[in-house]
């Protein structure tokens, strides 16, 4: 399987969040947390479970608890995926 990127990240985002989300998404988003990027920990839990059914990535609640920021969500895929 191929790489999970910043893009692919950007993208689920847009659609856990929907049409009219503001936050800023564009640009360099590794130091970055999901607080200062204005999503909360409903959007988080739409992004486990997207990530589930999309990519059959499975993250745990206590996983879920634990992403502070989209560094942490590549991370945790990317290592899921064996890339």
């Amino acid at each position: 399987m191929r790489e999970f990127t910043m893009d692919d990240l950007r993208t689920l985002l847009r659609r856990c969040a929907g049409q009219d989300d503001a936050a800023d998404l564009e640009g360099d988003l590794t130091g970055k947390t999901f607080e200062e990027l204005g999503y909360d920990s409903l959007v988080i839990l739409e992004l486990s479970v997207r990530l589930s059914d999309e990519y059959g990535v499975r993250v745990d609640d206590d996983e879920t608890e634990k992403l502070r920021g989209p560094a942490d969500v590549i991370e945790l895929v990317n290592t899921r995926l064996g890339v």
